[in-house]
């Protein structure tokens, strides 16, 4: 009969997740878990292989917490889409400090770095009716943006910015206004499902 275990999975992946956000990806540890668990170590590798496959389920559990920021950003409709988007990022900085940090300034020099537009697919088609831009055009736009972007979200995370909400969303669409010039669509309108104007911000 095999062993019966006195805690699940998804228990030990959110004992780390919790650790995480308390004390950073050092924090996890088996012996930290253990501590967490009120156990041994000894049940997490009934469940799981090694430490690395409860910190690859740590970094898939904190993305889809992230990505509920983005949904629920877009449902609330405060912003437009591709600003609810950047708002989000930005908006998990300031929350989940560092959940952040490990799914966007972790070491991913051992990563194969590959062009994938699959994830920004909605962003980009987004982007492509709001300013006439063609694909690669639009790549490069989001590209742009999402770097601006990021700058700020990583300055928040790590205690450098205390910005407000309200300038957050004007410096936003600064940027992104800026952009429009710089690829040479200077007047046109923006509409609903694009970033406001900086007149509408």
């Amino acid at each position: 009969m095999p062993p019966k275990f006195r805690f699940t999975r998804e228990e030990i992946i959110q004992a780390a997740l919790d650790l995480t956000r308390e004390g950073g990806t050092a924090a996890v540890t088996a012996r930290g878990l253990g501590e967490r668990l009120g156990s041994s170590a000894k049940p997490i590798f009934g469940l799981f292989r090694n430490m690395e496959e409860v910190e690859q389920e740590v970094l898939r559990a904190a993305n889809l917490l992230y990505q509920s920021y983005i949904q629920e950003e877009m449902a609330g409709a405060k912003y437009p889409p591709y600003k609810a988007s950047g708002m989000a990022y930005i908006r998990f900085a300031r929350e989940e400090r560092e959940l952040f940090k490990l799914l966007f300034m972790r070491d991913r020099s051992k990563e194969k770095q590959e062009k994938d537009t699959s994830e920004i697919e909605e962003l980009l088609a987004l982007i492509r009716k709001n300013t006439g831009l063609s694909e690669e055009e639009a790549y490069l736009f989001h590209m742009e943006m999402w770097v601006y972007v990021h700058g700020i979200a990583t300055m928040i995370a790590t205690s450098y910015l205390e910005w407000d909400i309200e300038f957050v969303s004007r410096v936003l669409t600064d940027g992104y206004e800026g952009l429009k010039c710089r690829y040479g669509k200077i007047g046109e309108t923006v509409s609903e499902s694009g970033m406001q104007s900086a007149e509408e911000a």
